[in-house]
């Protein structure tokens, strides 16, 4: 059985339109993991962090973190500090970036409210034409819902939706969320995995404690 292999650009054979999205990156203020994914059916895949990365500038030095295993579909978007017009003035106008007409000696980046770095958790599914804000952090195993705007954190294994995004519910009960917390079982090497499959896939958590106990 070959082992799959983390460092491919496509991850399907003649599937161009989704990509190991690790492996297209350059910012390096954009950290992503190993086997997350990224789906675009209109535009290039590729083009991910000039398209669907924004207001991502250097001057503000903040970053997209994204875990292993993520699932991230077409159009969903992370709009970072730039975008987030100063409300500590009195006036929405960001004189500071256009401090060449406006002389004042004030750098560009007092213009917005920097609210942190954006940090997405493993096994993370972000829907389609999801927009998450800056700031944000989404744990382990969420759902971010189609078209959600994500404003505030979310917990591990909890569905989100809607304009600002919701709870719905959680994915699993609490003591479920927790085992699979501490099993971590993205951390464990590709050869690990692949056995592991099939409990994964069919919600046989035992089987799957089992086989990442004998891994350790």
């Amino acid at each position: 059985m070959a082992i799959p292999d983390s460092k491919k650009i496509y991850p399907r054979g003649e599937d161009k339109q989704t990509v190991y999205l690790k492996n297209v990156i350059t910012n390096p203020n954009i950290e992503v993991g190993d086997f997350t994914f990224y789906n675009d059916f209109v535009g290039d895949p590729k083009d991910f962090e000039k398209n669907n990365v924004l207001y991502h500038y250097p001057i503000n030095h903040d970053k997209l973190i994204i875990g292993k295993f993520c699932s991230i579909a077409c159009g969903a978007r992370f709009l970072f500090n730039s975008a987030n017009h100063s409300l500590r003035s009195l006036s929405t106008y960001p004189f500071p970036i256009f401090y060449e007409e406006w002389e004042h000696g004030i750098w560009a980046d007092k213009a917005w409210d920097n609210k942190g770095d954006i940090v997405i958790g493993n096994d993370v599914w972000i829907g389609y034409e999801a927009v998450i804000m800056a700031g944000v952090t989404i744990g382990d195993g969420a759902i971010i819902g189609t078209r959600a705007v994500v404003t505030k954190d979310v917990p591990p294994y909890t569905i989100v939706g809607g304009v600002p995004a919701k709870p719905i519910r959680k994915r699993f009960p609490d003591d479920v969320i927790d085992q699979l917390l501490r099993l971590k079982w993205w951390n464990l090497p590709p050869e690990k995995i692949l056995p592991m499959i099939k409990d994964i896939q069919s919600g046989n958590l035992q089987g799957l404690a089992a086989l990442a106990e004998e891994s350790l």
